[in-house]
């Protein structure tokens, strides 16, 4: 099962992925700013390429941006299968997918710190983030729900409602191959 879900999981990150980059497209073409170099030069360094190779790297940033959003997807994937669902999950994947970016760019040290940027950008990088991690979120929820209920599903269905006292169902409760 776990194996299905992060299958599921990266299709849903490629989905995240491309309804991410679709709504950049649309905004750049609005407000007329430029493509950002940030994945490939960070790609670039991670790989050890000459900087003039990530400066101009359509397709490094193309796969950095893609494979950090299909890989990613993989631990949404297994957060579904977990019991772990909707939009307070996709909420919670919204900030790993924000601190995985943040964690590359700055240890390459072609980012900095989110709090230092001007607030423009600030505004427009998380709001393409959140496109991502809940169009990431929704598909691997549906996807995964085929799989059956995750154990965590599972514990919260055995005593309905907010309580302290409800114990763990017994162990592979909710595993079902589907």
């Amino acid at each position: 099962m776990w194996r299905r879900a992060v299958i599921r999981g990266m299709v849903a990150g490629a989905a995240g992925a491309a309804a991410m980059t679709a709504v950049e497209k649309l905004e750049q073409a609005w407000s007329g700013r430029p493509d950002s170099h940030v994945p490939g030069l960070t790609l670039g360094r991670l790989a050890g390429l000459p900087e003039q190779w990530a400066q101009r790297s359509q397709a490094g940033n193309l796969a950095m941006h893609a494979g950090q959003g299909v890989l990613l997807g993989a631990l949404r994937g297994v957060m579904a299968a977990s019991g772990l669902r909707g939009p307070w999950a996709s909420g919670m994947f919204f900030a790993v997918r924000l601190t995985n970016d943040q964690v590359l760019e700055n240890a390459t040290g072609v980012g900095a710190p989110p709090w230092t940027w001007p607030r423009e950008e600030l505004a427009l990088d998380l709001a393409h983030k959140a496109v991502y991690a809940f169009v990431t979120g929704a598909v691997a929820d549906r996807l995964v729900a085929r799989l059956g209920l995750g154990p965590g599903r599972v514990h919260a269905a055995a005593r309905p409602g907010r309580r302290s006292d409800a114990g763990p169902p017994p162990r592979g409760a909710g595993l079902r191959p589907g």
